[in-house]
């Protein structure tokens, strides 16, 4: 835990605040001794020597060491000059190294950021009548707080998550700066007194609270060796309300619709700032970087510092060293804009996008089924939203549990994983969207059941679920050098069409607006199947794959 604080926020500064006296990293102490390779660097090396390590895929490992998984980076002249880099395949600054623990913690930490952004759109849902009444307003008008801030926070990554991976910011200070703006707009947002300032601040608030959206999924995998990865990814997928909705997104409207109930519109946007307001003064104090080009180049600084052997440099600032800065971050902004328009990421994201859109259409259906049709309450309109998080749950187990029998015993069968085998899962979950679909919307009537459509609405979850997992999985295995920028065009696709959907249900009704979904649903289901078969074929002749 003190490695923890020190790679935090607040620990950082008070490290170089006291010069290294507080809080050393093992260069800053007074045993440290300069390793060999860095004082006697190798000549003749030019910079077409100049490689990262990917990480070796033996015959057979045992499940300690699939945990752990290689080092990464290792030390590499590059020019005729020494680079830092790992130590050894132990060094324990790299986070693939870091004890199953302190990885655990930082996952913990992303999905709890993850969960109070995504908490803000759903707890919005319950405000929407007060804001009618209080502002005058249409309901449409009410309801594009929420678009708003969908669609903010799907274009937000697209900014954010691309210099996440520039190693001189690294992702630690892009979360906890845009949290703070994040937590600082609720107050603007409370004070509003009109729908114009209302809806303004619920945008920027989406946009500023994104980063974690997107550049999650990479934080997990800075951590995690690939075969592992799902493990990790699973816990970070169920807190995204993108793909399956999480405890605290879900229960978004659960406690904003008793608090708006009793106490108007403000009472939710409160409880999003006391939520967010917990969560970054968590992260100030507990959040470390998990980018290894970032720990690297810093480690780089220090011992350029410590030794004044200007020479010395990073694999990353090797690499960029004939880029300017200007260069540097206008190719990181437009990477993600570039990877959108690959043919596999490019359905991958509309399929994801059209799940998302149908989950946020729930919003829309939910209140009308169960408080139109069912007579609830406001607050209890939102319960069975309930049984959406019990299906991630048991979902989310069965998906751990085939990872290790399946996944896993093929890995240490075979010694390599296929990244389409990571879809096989998606092709077997994808038609309970279907099925869930046309159970909600054809079993919601008065003449039957509140639990017929609530279990409908249940079963979409295992398909909306598995798609996305495989999706956010795949992805990465197959670009993983750019997986935050790949994310951030994946969450700018669901964003838009999640947050523009139209309103189905109102102008077709709750069974037409389903059947539609569904079929549309289905149309999507071969495209699936030609990427499980033919995906590396496809992959083969693109410029950003790995192979």
């Amino acid at each position: 835990m003190s490695d923890i604080f020190r790679d935090s926020t607040v620990g950082s500064l008070l490290n170089t605040l006291s010069n290294g006296r507080l809080f050393p990293h093992p260069d800053q102490r007074p045993e440290w001794v300069l390793p060999e390779n860095l004082r006697n660097p190798p000549a003749g090396r030019s910079s077409d020597d100049t490689h990262i390590d990917k990480p070796r895929a033996p015959s057979t490992k045992s499940s300690t060491e699939l945990e752990k998984g290689p080092a990464e980076v290792t030390e590499k002249p590059v020019q005729d000059k020494p680079v830092v880099g790992w130590y050894d395949d132990n060094d324990q600054e790299n986070p693939m190294n870091w004890s199953l623990t302190k990885r655990c913690f930082v996952v913990a930490m992303t999905c709890l950021l993850t969960t109070s952004v995504y908490t803000g759109s759903a707890i919005y849902t319950a405000s929407i009548p007060d804001v009618m009444e209080t502002f005058n307003v249409s309901q449409t008008a009410a309801t594009a707080g929420l678009s708003l801030y969908v669609i903010a926070y799907g274009i937000g990554p697209m900014f954010f998550s691309p210099l996440s991976e520039i190693p001189s910011i690294g992702r630690r200070p892009i979360y906890i700066i845009t949290l703070i703006i994040f937590v600082a707009l609720q107050v603007p947002t409370l004070y509003a007194n009109n729908i114009h300032t209302l809806l303004a601040m619920r945008f920027f608030s989406g946009f500023f609270g994104s980063p974690a959206l997107a550049s999650g999924g990479a934080t997990i995998q800075d951590m995690f060796h690939f075969i592992k990865l799902p493990n990790a990814m699973v816990l970070w997928s169920v807190t995204a309300l993108c793909g399956p909705p999480i405890p605290l997104a879900l229960l978004g409207p659960i406690m904003g619709g008793y608090a708006a109930a009793a106490n108007g519109w403000k009472w939710p946007i409160y409880e999003l700032l006391w939520l967010t307001g917990f969560t970054l003064l968590l992260l100030i104090f507990w959040f470390p970087e998990t980018n290894a080009e970032t720990i690297l180049l810093q480690r780089a600084k220090r011992i350029r510092k410590r030794t004044q052997m200007e020479h010395l440099t990073s694999e990353s600032e090797a690499k960029q060293a004939h880029l300017s800065a200007s260069s540097i971050i206008f190719e990181s902004l437009l990477r993600p804009f570039q990877l959108m328009t690959e043919p596999v990421i490019l359905y991958l994201n509309l399929y994801i996008a059209l799940g998302y859109a149908i989950f946020y259409l729930w919003f829309e259906a939910f209140p009308l089924v169960y408080i139109d049709i069912y007579h609830f309450s406001l607050g209890a309109s939102a319960l069975p939203f309930l049984g959406l998080l019990l299906t991630a749950i048991l979902t989310g187990i069965c998906y751990l549990v085939y990872n290790k029998y399946v996944i896993e015993a093929t890995f240490l069968r075979t010694g390599a994983i296929i990244p389409e085998s990571r879809l096989t899962i998606a092709l077997f979950a994808a038609p309970f969207g279907p099925i869930a679909l046309f159970i909600f919307g054809w079993t919601a009537r008065e003449s039957i059941p509140w639990i017929a459509p609530t279990i409908g609405a249940a079963l979409f979850l295992p398909g909306l679920f598995l798609v996305f997992q495989g999706a956010v999985v795949y992805l990465p295995m197959s670009y993983p050098r750019y997986a935050a920028s790949i994310l951030a065009g994946n969450g700018l696709a669901r964003a838009l069409l999640g947050g523009a959907f139209p309103s189905l249900y109102t102008s077709l009704g709750i069974g037409g607006g389903c059947s539609l979904l569904a079929g549309i649903t289905i149309a999507f289901w071969p495209g699936l199947w030609y990427l499980w078969k033919n995906g590396a074929k496809i992959r083969a002749k693109s410029k950003y794959a790995n192979f």
